[in-house]
């Protein structure tokens, strides 16, 4: 789950950052507008993959090695 999470979280960084450099939004693009219904799901994945992450931040074993606590060190 969180493998998936990371990766639709990557997809919606680019296409953020697509929309503010370009104002290009890939997901509209492929899939028939902001408002079609696959277009829709795509973002709510995403949105939901967002919230996902958040609570990644907060498992210490979800955390890159860098980020974890190191005893004796």
């Amino acid at each position: 789950m969180d493998t998936l999470s990371l990766i639709l979280i990557v997809i919606g960084a680019i296409n953020w950052g697509l929309i503010g450099i370009f104002q290009f939004d890939v997901v509209a693009a492929i899939f028939g507008g902001m408002s079609g219904v696959v277009a829709r799901i795509i973002y709510t994945l995403v949105g939901i993959a967002g919230i996902w992450g958040v609570t990644m931040l907060f498992r210490r074993h979800s955390r890159p090695a860098f980020m974890q606590e190191h005893d004796g060190e």
